[in-house]
């Protein structure tokens, strides 16, 4: 609960009201008895003595206000203090009379109490206006600090504000935050009156409103931060709270106001306060407003004191007590994530989980998990590329994901010709590799090309130097904001430039760079394969690396999500060639796969992968069928046995027995 009222000693008589303890003779109400003047004749006289001196020239005022003027005089005010001012601030020297009836009568429709106001001092003066270049009649809000006036701010009934030329500027109410353990700051002294209406007295106003934004950079010294002046020159008050609850304005230039002032008070104990902007954000806050029945604004409110005004008190004190802590960048707590732990728990096969790889065999293993960062390695010429290369032709065919890929061992039409055969299931070229297959058609060739454009983009450097992991990435954020892409490959390695200072380890750069790419994946949701070729294995017998033996730094198996090694016998005398193996040699994310092997079939002709054992994909790619809608997570590694008639389902049946 939000502790309202000072607990400064300067208060000589209290009276409860509300949530609250107000004070009958705060600093402002001594002040205002001050200026009415010493007892006289009839019960009105004029200031005179020692708090002439102190006050300046002054209206008429009662026997009751000049008693209290004589308390002020003789030092029971309790302050913390005479503090010493440059020459250089004007001294005010207002000439105050009474607030006129219909003053009275404005305030009263806003919700503010004559106790209020008078409590505060607020009094009327004939002043000059520095935009009509003559006398007008203007409200005078007192800016005190210790008891004593250091400035004076000016309103209009037209909303013209300004305040004594010269006078060191400090935030309203200064003196009713000493010693407070929670400070509330508003945008406009009226704010200030109505959060006392809800029963708050902890509050102070900037004397100047908002900015129009938040200023780019590093903040100003003290010296050279003359917007923000009033913030150091109270910053032994300020200082000393516990909490600084931020109740600006409900439009653009309230946030930026919140924002500096956070920057400056120090976010850690900077806490919200909202005003509705809508109705769901009304209904919110009367559901954490702490007490049935608060917080029933609908619609938008710009202000505190347009919430009382419009809901009244219970209200306004709702809205206070839901205020929230202030973001800090890169500090959270689980309850900002609730949505997205909740839909995860709510679909348990969604892709927080992994989506299906398409090869069933693998899926038990391995499945691809947005975010996510997997290492893939292999000696020369084990299929690493191709394979990745056919894992992202399943992911577009059966989700609709689209990726970005940095390929920099590969020329575009060479590219373009191994997914095209994957996705056709033909061959691009009816001689040499295509052992007899016939080569696909001029139509699937075009329809080819048109989902090879919207499922597939590139990141090419056309310099000769090689590019950087920085280069790489601000081109793939691109890629995202643009294309909306859920993939990243960057193959390989070696062929980014690893330029460094002088005293960097490779091992310290790896495990930046790494950094780098995972802070990438987790910020937008996109999954990231980077391919890393093993160092050179000495008296190698054909046998598949392992993850430690990736040249470079330990650092690629330790910051990896997943961690594959791709396989292949070269020997047809130790095995079958078409057989590849995808050993999973790391999985940090238990709910997506585990450690273990996986034996894939290569089909050269296609460059395509089906399950070792399982029939459906053979009998796929000699009949060249492209997959269609129903082919999605069908169960038979996404080659689709509802497409087919029930002698196919046997076949495939049986091919998975």
């Amino acid at each position: 609960m939000l502790r309202s009222g000072s607990s400064s000693s300067h208060s000589v008589g209290r009276v409860r009201r509300g949530l609250n303890v107000v004070h009958l003779w705060s600093p402002g109400a001594q002040w205002l008895a001050a200026q009415r003047a010493l007892p006289g004749s009839k019960g009105h006289c004029h200031l005179a003595g020692q708090a002439a001196s102190r006050f300046g020239a002054g209206a008429q005022c009662s026997m009751g206000e000049a008693r209290a003027a004589a308390a002020v005089s003789s030092g029971s005010s309790g302050s913390l203090g005479q503090r010493q001012h440059p020459a250089a601030y004007a001294r005010p020297q207002p000439k105050l009379l009474p607030l006129t009836p219909a003053w009275l009568r404005w305030f009263a429709a806003r919700g503010i109490s004559q106790a209020t106001l008078s409590r505060n001092g607020i009094m009327c003066e004939h002043a000059w206006s520095p935009l009509q270049r003559r006398p007008v009649e203007a409200l005078a809000f007192p800016y005190l600090r210790d008891g004593q006036l250091v400035n004076v701010k000016y309103r209009t009934l037209a909303k013209e504000f300004w305040q004594v030329k010269g006078a060191e500027k400090i935030v309203y109410g200064l003196d009713d935050v000493v010693g407070a353990g929670d400070i509330i700051v508003v945008e406009g002294e009226m704010d200030k009156l109505a959060l006392e209406e809800a029963g708050y007295l902890n509050v102070v106003s900037v004397p100047d409103g908002a900015p129009q934004r938040v200023k780019a950079g590093d903040l100003p010294p003290p010296h050279a931060d003359t917007k923000f002046s009033y913030l150091h020159a109270c910053n032994s008050v300020l200082a000393k709270a516990a909490r600084i609850l931020l109740a600006t304005d409900n439009d653009e230039p309230g946030q930026a106001l919140a924002e500096e002032l956070a920057r400056r008070l120090g976010r850690e104990r900077c806490w919200r306060v909202r005003w509705p902007a809508d109705e769901e954000a009304a209904e919110q806050a009367e559901s954490t407003g702490g007490e049935p029945g608060l917080g029933k604004a609908d619609g938008y409110r710009k202000d505190a004191n347009e919430v009382l005004m419009k809901d009244g008190p219970e209200a306004l004190r709702g809205y206070v007590q839901s205020a929230e802590p202030y973001p800090i960048r890169g500090l959270f707590r689980f309850s900002q994530f609730f949505d997205e732990i909740w839909s995860m728990w709510a679909r348990p096969l969604g892709d927080e989980l992994g989506v299906s790889t398409g090869w069933k065999n693998l899926d038990e293993f391995y499945r691809v998990v947005p975010g996510e960062l997997t290492i893939v390695t292999g000696v020369p010429n084990s299929g690493k590329s191709e394979w990745i290369d056919a894992l992202l032709c399943n992911l577009a065919e059966r989700h609709g994901w689209s990726f970005v890929m940095c390929s920099m061992e590969k020329k575009v039409t060479d590219h373009a010709r191994q997914l095209l055969e994957k996705h056709v299931r033909k061959p691009f070229v009816s001689e040499r590799y295509a052992a007899g297959q016939q080569r696909m058609e001029a139509a699937e060739f075009e329809q080819g090309l048109l989902w090879l454009d919207d499922c597939f983009h590139l990141i090419r450097y056309e310099d000769d130097e090689l590019p950087s992991i920085d280069w790489v990435l601000d081109l793939a954020r691109a890629a995202v904001l643009r294309y909306g892409i859920r993939g990243l490959v960057i193959d390989p390695y070696n062929e980014l430039d690893h330029r460094r200072p002088a005293h960097q380890h490779e091992t310290e750069y790896v495990s930046q760079m790494l950094t780098k790419i995972k802070r990438f994946a987790q910020h937008h949701d996109v999954h990231v394969w980077f391919v890393a070729h093993p160092k050179q294995l000495r008296e190698w017998k054909g046998q598949a690396p392992n993850l430690y033996d990736i040249s470079g730094s330990a650092h690629f198996i330790n910051k990896c999500d997943n961690g594959i090694v791709i396989h292949r016998n070269r020997d047809p005398e130790q095995g079958d060639p078409s057989q590849v193996q995808v050993l999973v040699r790391k999985v940090r994310n238990k709910a997506a796969g585990t450690i273990g092997d996986c034996l894939l079939k290569y089909d050269r002709p296609t460059g395509r992968y089906s399950d070792w054992g399982v029939g459906g994909e053979s009998f796929r790619a000699a009949t060249h069928q492209v997959p269609t809608e129903c082919d999605r997570d069908d169960g038979y590694g996404g080659f689709g046995a509802n497409a087919f008639t029930p002698s196919v389902r046997n076949l495939q049946a049986v091919g998975q027995g």
